[in-house]
């Protein structure tokens, strides 16, 4: 018969070995689909008619039948110095996201090229988008209390202003609606907005309301971080004062740093590598927070 410190010692190695299987299980799914995403077609909704033009939500929807119910969600936005760029950028997270079970939308938004509008018009669009999604909920099938919001550089900053910053509210959107996201995933943003920081001369007349960094309150939801520790915009000193602010109201953040890589370094066209590094530590961080559910097949 097996002694007891001989049985402990076998479930000890028999558990370690189904843990390692599961995160090797895990971290194959991920580089298969930073190899070859899943070929979902978006569904183009109109949140918002501006003078120049209707914006949309790229709205990528997880198979029903393998994630049933209300389903967490996901809205992404785009970077570009709130000047150029488009929503196309992010369809390779939102693919991925929406095969692990998200409803993923990346998001339109007006720019100084297309629109020539300032950056406050870029996080009023932002707050309509996310406010959208949260009063159509049902149609969409979102659970409306597990929106998150997510982005990379001045989209990362709009995606975390979403959580920080007051008074960019479009009158013609329904206050009752809440824009607060339940996580943030955030890709290199450009969360310093102050007079040491990134574009301070675009936004300088209202950088105090609108820079993430100088507006973290109680209530900020959980947050990671990604950063390649060569970029020259975000030094690595201002995500870790960032995630210093999070937690010091109550919230989990975490930084993920990434030795020697520049800024847009999570593009799988710029480094299939680090794109599927990225997903991953996109994967961990929402599936511990519970929004990335087990299959039904």
């Amino acid at each position: 018969m097996m002694s007891s410190k001989r049985s402990a010692r076998w479930l000890a190695t028999l558990l370690m070995l189904l843990f390692c299987a599961c995160a090797h299980a895990q971290a194959e799914g991920v580089a298969m689909a930073a190899a070859a995403p899943k070929e979902i077609a978006p569904r183009l909704i109109s949140y918002k008619q501006t003078e120049r033009r209707a914006l949309y939500l790229h709205v990528f929807t997880p198979d029903a039948a393998t994630f049933p119910g209300p389903r967490p969600a996901i809205i992404l936005f785009h970077g570009g110095g709130w000047v150029e760029g488009d929503a196309l950028r992010f369809y390779d997270q939102a693919r991925y996201l929406a095969d692990e079970g998200m409803v993923a939308v990346s998001a339109d938004y007006r720019l100084g090229g297309a629109d020539g509008t300032d950056p406050r018009a870029a996080l009023s669009d932002s707050i309509s988008a996310m406010r959208y999604l949260r009063a159509h909920a049902a149609a969409l099938g979102i659970d409306p209390v597990r929106i998150a919001a997510g982005g990379g550089s001045a989209g990362g900053q709009l995606a975390a202003a979403l959580a920080t910053s007051t008074g960019f509210e479009d009158p013609a959107d329904d206050p009752r609606v809440s824009y607060r996201p339940s996580a943030l995933v955030l890709f290199n943003p450009v969360i310093d907005n102050g007079p040491d920081g990134y574009g301070n001369d675009r936004v300088s007349g209202y950088w105090r309301a609108f820079s993430p960094l100088h507006n973290v309150q109680p209530g900020h939801p959980a947050t990671l971080i990604m950063l390649g520790t060569r970029d020259a915009l975000i030094p690595v000193a201002t995500g870790e004062a960032y995630c210093e602010k999070v937690r010091a109201v109550g919230a989990e953040c975490r930084l993920a740093l990434y030795e020697g890589q520049p800024h847009a370094f999570f593009a799988r066209s710029r480094s299939p590598r680090y794109y599927a590094e990225t997903l991953g530590a996109m994967n961990a961080f929402l599936g511990k927070l519970g929004y990335l559910s087990a299959r039904t097949d």
